[in-house]
């Protein structure tokens, strides 16, 4: 099965790709995780990117589809992928479709925008150890402190507000056309709910693939 999960930032959908690519024996793929891996390779390939990277340069949309027809190359995507944060634009959606991959269903994490920033900008963290609170979900027993050794917890720059609404800019700019793209094509699109339980949302999700 050859998935794309799509969705604002905060929506969700890593814990979902867990559960879709445990159920289904499929790896997950994402943008970063293909730098990271490519970068730390050595491959010729692999140069080129941390060349760019280390220039403080974009990645251009050749070199990502490049990294990503590698990626599909490798025995564990015989079964199947899912995409999770890639693509980001019409124009490395249409580049899959010209390279001959073929996708079976496309799942949005449907997540309202004042959601997204309640989830994200209530997020605080313990740095030295990685334990995430949230001041609404998962307050910590005393305010602003970590549970365990009383550090003081931190919100991140990229957890403000501010932050969080300028992302969801680029999401709307860039990547939400993505839905209205895949729902006009043969592809299969789902919309799935990405509020409320998070069991329910997987059930939501396992059960449009099934169908």
């Amino acid at each position: 099965m050859n998935l794309i999960l799509l969705g604002p930032p905060g929506a969700g959908k890593g814990t979902q790709a867990q559960a879709i690519c445990s159920r289904y024996n499929i790896p997950q793929i994402s943008t970063g995780d293909m730098l990271r891996s490519a970068t730390a390779a050595g491959s010729v390939l692999g140069q080129k990117v941390k060349a760019i990277m280390d220039a403080g340069e974009l990645v251009s949309d050749a070199v990502i589809l490049e990294l990503v027809m590698e990626r599909l190359g490798e025995p564990d995507c015989d079964g199947g992928f899912l995409f999770d944060g890639f693509p980001r634009t019409i124009p490395q959606a249409e580049a899959l479709t010209s390279n001959g991959i073929v996708l079976d269903h496309v799942v949005e994490i449907d997540v309202s925008d004042e959601e997204v920033i309640r989830r994200i900008s209530g997020r605080r963290v313990h740095e030295a150890s990685g334990r995430v609170y949230h001041v609404v979900f998962n307050p910590p027993q005393v305010a602003g402190k970590d549970d365990e050794t009383g550090d003081p917890l931190l919100h991140r720059a990229d957890d403000t507000e501010e932050t969080v609404r300028e992302r969801l800019k680029v999401y709307h700019d860039q990547t939400r056309p993505l839905v209205e793209y895949y729902s006009d094509s043969t592809v299969r699109y789902t919309k799935v709910r990405g509020t409320g339980p998070v069991e329910d949302i997987t059930k939501d999700v396992l059960d449009v693939l099934k169908d």
